[in-house]
């Protein structure tokens, strides 16, 4: 409910479908046309957050991993992380695994700043969920290996694309040994902003050269699997996911397109998708900033992500972050000063706008579920989901300001719902 007084709640509801209906909007469920499938839904574990959540006594840790991790009980399920290679802008400072001088070999490279807080972190995330999938996204290369020896902006020095494309087998390769398989990766995050700490701008041609000419026949020589995602931003510059998808050699070796939504509109993954019909669409970021205004977060999160960015053959849907603390840190000096994590962790734990837009859809959609056809709705926007045991899952939205009763109908059957307005519903049959 936008009024939180009911916050991800059972329903002592059982849903009757019977051949009588009411006159009301309809929404008609079809597990006969099918669309993508679905991966998961989460949050990015940044280093401040596994930090944030390392600092809680065992039993604290204990049950907060199980409530966000696991499907029982009241548990949410979360069954996607999006990680960093190195820094992103939520740890106190920046770093990447090969900082100091120029290190063509790549001698120094070490993910031992990891072995504090991330490491043990999500290692019991993986005891909880081995399944889960893990992307990691990188938001600079070393220094070292810039036009502007800086954390901040700059490009990839072009004599260093070699060694940047080794510090991602490297990488790989040390996760592996740490029992860490990484699902995808994106090689840059948000590659046309260079204001962020850390940050790197790789326009789209540097990131085809990169990816065909580099990265991509490194991983496969050294028969890494790890899928690899392109782009990484706004779909105000879909063009730019076009580009490397356009490029014969660069499509070879790439999965699909990821996205944010901070510009743009989220009809334009549908754009890529019909333009790359055999290419897969992610949805890998999105914040909710602090003061959070929970009734709009919540209309705009899922008219734009849950139910747009699925409608719209994402993959996944993954906010940014998974927790926080007080004062919204860590960050680093540059880096996002009002993101506001799923949870904030201080002498007590809170859960955020964020917890409660994800738990809608990571619960009960799980990975392998497909996204099947609903009848779409100005006033009710939904998407609807079969999962790998038969269930159905039909998330709706109620975007008036006033109560609405509607009907869902499913096998030329129907049942009565009703939805106040702002709230939304998951129902499951």
């Amino acid at each position: 409910m936008p009024d939180k007084s009911s916050l991800f709640q059972k329903q002592n509801i059982t849903l009757n479908f019977s051949s009588t209906a009411s006159s009301n909007t309809t929404l008609t469920v079809d597990t006969a046309q099918v669309f993508q499938t679905i991966d998961g839904f989460g949050f990015a574990l940044t280093g401040g957050s596994a930090s944030l959540i390392n600092s809680l006594n065992s039993t604290q840790q204990d049950a907060l991993l199980k409530e966000l991790f696991t499907t029982d009980s009241a548990h949410i399920g979360i069954s996607y992380l999006r990680i960093s290679i190195g820094a992103s802008d939520l740890v106190p400072a920046p770093y990447t695994y090969d900082d100091g001088p120029v290190d063509v070999n790549l001698q120094n490279f070490s993910i031992d700043k990891e072995k504090t807080d991330f490491l043990p972190v999500l290692k019991k995330v993986l005891a909880l969920n081995p399944n889960i999938k893990i992307l990691a996204t990188s938001f600079t290369a070393p220094a070292w290996m810039k036009t502007n020896n800086s954390f901040v902006g700059g490009k990839l020095n072009p004599i260093y694309y070699d060694a940047f494309g080794n510090y991602f087998v490297k990488y790989f390769q040390a996760m592996k040994a740490q029992g860490i398989n990484i699902d995808a990766v994106t090689l840059q995050n948000e590659p046309l902003n260079p204001y962020n700490n850390p940050s790197m701008v790789m326009l789209a041609d540097e990131q085809t050269n990169f990816i065909k000419n580099y990265v991509g026949p490194k991983l496969l020589q050294a028969g890494i699997t790890t899928k690899i995602i392109c782009y990484d931003h706004n779909p105000d510059h879909e063009a730019y996911a076009d580009s490397v998808l356009r490029d014969p050699v660069a499509n070879t070796f790439v999965d699909g397109s990821a996205f944010h939504l901070y510009a743009g509109s989220i009809g334009a993954l549908s754009t890529l998708h019909n333009a790359f019909p055999n290419k897969n669409i992610y949805f890998t970021e999105q914040y909710t900033g602090y003061p959070s205004n929970f009734a709009a977060d919540i209309q705009w999160a899922f008219s734009n992500l849950i139910i747009g960015a699925t409608r719209n053959w994402s993959k996944n849907v993954l906010e940014w972050n998974l927790a926080s603390d007080p004062n919204l840190g860590p960050h680093t000096d540059g880096g996002c000063k009002n993101c506001l994590g799923a949870v904030t962790i201080g002498t007590t734990i809170s859960r955020n706008v964020s917890y409660y837009i994800i738990a809608h859809a990571s619960k009960f959609v799980r990975p392998g579920a497909v996204r099947i056809a609903s009848d779409d709705s100005n006033t009710l926007p939904n998407v609807a989901f079969k999962n790998t045991d038969g269930s159905k899952v039909l998330i709706v939205l109620n975007n008036t300001s006033s109560y609405q009763t509607f009907n869902i109908k499913f096998n030329n059957k129907t049942v009565a719902a009703t939805l106040a307005g702002g709230a939304v519903a998951t129902y499951i049959w």
